[in-house]
């Protein structure tokens, strides 16, 4: 199944940087965030690849919602995960494809049509960045992290206290969106990533890449992500890096 998530990512690139940097009809939906008809064209086309290959599997995408969500084995798709990085021309957005079996995630793919980069994994490791194996940087020290912080934005305006602190801790702290700083967890490049706003299908492809490259990827309370999983999480190198993280997290005073 690795193998043929990896075919798939490449048909969606392919897809996406057709669209790339050219007009494109752009919608509103009901949560006030935008949809392209990149999104839509390209979730069709992994969708009916996924129906012609696997078709006693489930589907849970971004923009057509869930297809057999009673079955063990599903398949879910996020066709562009920055979107408004996608829109305006910003090549740092993601196609991310996993499967799972019984809600719990053992393949994800975080592909970057634009940077001609595809990171794989199946639950267990290795994970690979274009067929070469990764691994997570080892870092156990806060204090020498290499920290990016998601969706400061909203996370500033829900929970400025958690937004304060974090700007605190690490060597080095960058604003971030979307799949791709977790995805340089997984390569060593960054130490921890903290994340909020979020739905399954931005979570869970992205949590078996960064896990077989040997890091920790779970909720903001420690627990495992599954397809029941929402909202906040944290990426880290390493369970002491990823221990640290959450006791700023979590801090209450």
């Amino acid at each position: 199944m690795l193998e043929e998530a990896r075919e798939i990512a490449a048909v969606a690139a392919d897809k996406a940087r057709h669209y790339f940097r050219k007009p494109v009809r752009i919608e509103v939906k009901s949560d006030l965030s935008p949809v392209t008809e990149a999104d839509r064209s390209i979730e069709d086309e992994v969708r009916a690849l996924l129906a012609s290959k696997f078709p006693e599997h489930g589907i849970f995408g971004e923009e057509q919602g869930i297809e057999g969500g009673d079955r063990d084995e599903m398949w879910i798709v996020d066709p562009i995960d920055g979107t408004r990085s996608f829109m305006t021309g910003h090549p740092l957005f993601g196609f991310l494809l996993g499967h799972l079996h019984k809600g719990q995630p053992d393949v994800g793919v975080i592909c970057m049509p634009a940077l001609e980069e595809v990171f794989s994994a199946k639950k267990g490791g290795p994970a690979e960045l274009n067929g070469e194996e990764i691994s997570c940087s080892g870092q156990t020290d806060l204090s020498e992290a290499n920290i990016y912080i998601n969706e400061g934005e909203r996370l500033y305006r829900d929970r400025p206290e958690v937004f304060e602190r974090l700007l605190c801790v690490g060597k080095n702290r960058r604003l971030a969106f979307d799949c791709y700083p977790h995805a340089l967890v997984a390569a060593g490049y960054v130490d921890a990533v903290i994340d909020y706003g979020l739905e399954p299908y931005d979570i869970l492809p992205v949590c078996v890449v960064v896990e077989a490259a040997g890091g920790v990827m779970t909720d903001w309370s420690g627990n495992a992500l599954d397809v029941r999983s929402r909202g906040a999480v944290v990426s880290a190198a390493t369970p002491e890096l990823h221990a640290a993280l959450l006791k700023v997290l979590n801090e209450t005073s």
